[in-house]
């Protein structure tokens, strides 16, 4: 613990969260597990041959955090090694699908050999000084696919990049999605909302996320902390109010009293939502799209407030309650649409609302990379009008003069000031106090907020 405490600190209490009536507790499942392999644990042969498998899971549909899942079973050390390749690959959208167009005569029938190449052409460009090693290696993980009967091919294939990496470079400097590693829709999009400064949102999209914490001030300052971190080997600057940005990432377990409660994990952007709503001690507030519950933690700490966190997915709305208990925070969580109020409200009108809309998500690409991947240019007007379903449900249920704050992690002006405009329109009774457009860079990820307040 700390040593200096703000004097306004509770005692810690235990948290009591409802259990989600959706859950049925049964048997614990045994976690999948990836094929035995008999590559060493330590070999980036297992590395390659593990983001292969997540590579070719997000190719054919899955999200990058349902592809990793088998990878829970799998040493630290190679699940690590894995993540970093697979992450690395999808960031690179457009570079090795590049380079496979012109290399293979036709197309690979087998996807996660071709999903392997990938991962391994990623490899070689991290590790050039080890290009026969990364070779090698590949070639080692393409014997534990399918027979081995690609060995030959991935051998082939990759020794022909090496032969004609500056030629095929060359020809990938006029291809625009490969050059921007983002495709065509997408970066049309950001062209025309942003012709200054398309650029950098492309160049922060490609880049590794900062590393950000939240000190929970209900038990420590930013500067107590800070001070922990430099005893613990870490160091970090104060980038906001209760937000410390890593020099550099680190495990959660490196973290000192991460499992005590003393700090969070969550971007500098994400944390404007708590300064702008401004939760005053007594209120009574709505956390309509609560999951994982990041934002609405951070609301707890701020004031003691009484707080309801939403959200329609049940196994995600366990992470609510598993965040709140070790912040040792009170909230009352529920399992439910927030729209379809007349099965969840008790008719109380709320002073403050937090609408953390289900989004895009293109301001946190670089979080989620596999989003290039799997959102289409469609998507948008699908989550716009969700979003516009939202905020008609959502703003009856707010007292005369009470706040709503919208938010999401999106970069795209439909999304955003689009969305809130033609609310606006719509709802005589809202004024918009706050508009805050965060585009992504090195402090914190792509975000935007509207305040709005409603007439008494």
């Amino acid at each position: 613990m700390p040593s200096s405490l703000p004097p306004s600190s509770p005692s810690t209490r235990a948290v009591r969260v409802r259990k989600p009536a959706a859950v049925v507790e049964g048997p614990p499942r045994r976690k999948p597990g990836p094929p035995p392999s008999r590559l060493p644990a330590d070999s980036l042969g297992l590395s390659l041959l593990l983001a292969a498998r997540v590579i070719a899971a997000v190719r054919a549909g899955q999200s990058l955090t349902q592809a990793l899942r088998p990878l829970s079973a799998a040493a630290p050390a190679a699940r690590a090694a894995a993540q970093d390749v697979a992450y690395g690959t999808l960031r690179r959208y457009g570079c090795g699908e590049f380079i496979l167009a012109r290399l293979l005569t036709k197309p690979l029938s087998h996807t996660e050999t071709e999903a392997l190449l990938l991962a391994a052409l990623f490899r070689l460009h991290t590790r050039p000084e080890a290009a026969y090693m990364v070779v090698d290696q590949a070639v080692a993980a393409a014997g534990e696919m399918t027979g081995g009967v690609f060995k030959g091919l991935v051998n082939g294939l990759l020794r022909s990049y090496l032969r004609q990496r500056e030629s095929l470079a060359a020809a990938m400097a006029g291809d625009d999605e490969a050059v921007q590693q983002h495709p065509a829709w997408w970066l049309a999009r950001l062209r025309r909302a942003y012709p200054e400064h398309w650029q950098e949102i492309v160049a922060a999209g490609n880049g590794p996320p900062p590393m950000t914490l939240r000190v929970n001030r209900r038990r420590a300052t930013s500067e107590a902390y800070a001070a922990r971190l430099l005893e613990a080997g870490s160091s970090a600057r104060q980038v906001a109010a209760n937000a410390l940005l890593l020099a550099k990432p680190v495990t959660v377990d490196a973290l000192p009293g991460f499992a005590d409660g003393l700090v969070s994990i969550q971007d500098a952007g994400a944390q404007r939502a708590a300064q702008l709503l401004l939760p005053v001690a007594g209120e009574r507030i709505l956390d309509a799209c609560a999951a994982p519950g990041g934002k609405a933690a951070h609301l707890l700490e701020a004031a003691d407030i009484d707080l309801l966190a939403l959200d329609i997915d049940a196994t995600r709305t366990r992470r609510i309650e598993d965040n709140l208990r070790r912040l040792g925070l009170v909230a009352k969580v529920g399992v439910a649409d927030c729209r379809a109020s007349g099965d969840w409200w008790d008719g109380l009108p709320f002073d403050a609302i937090l609408a953390d809309v289900p989004c895009s998500a293109s301001g946190v690409v670089r979080r989620h990379p596999d989003i290039k991947y799997l959102r289409r240019e469609s998507d948008i007007r699908r989550f716009a009008l969700l979003q516009a379903d939202l905020l008609d449900q959502l703003w009856p249920l707010l007292k005369p003069g009470g706040r709503l704050l919208y938010a999401t992690c999106s970069v795209f002006p439909e999304e955003n000031e689009g969305q809130i405009d033609a609310f606006l329109v719509r709802q005589p009774t809202a004024r918009r106090l706050v508009e805050e457009r965060l585009l992504p860079r090195e402090e914190h990820d792509g975000f935007y907020y509207a305040l709005l307040r409603k007439a008494p």
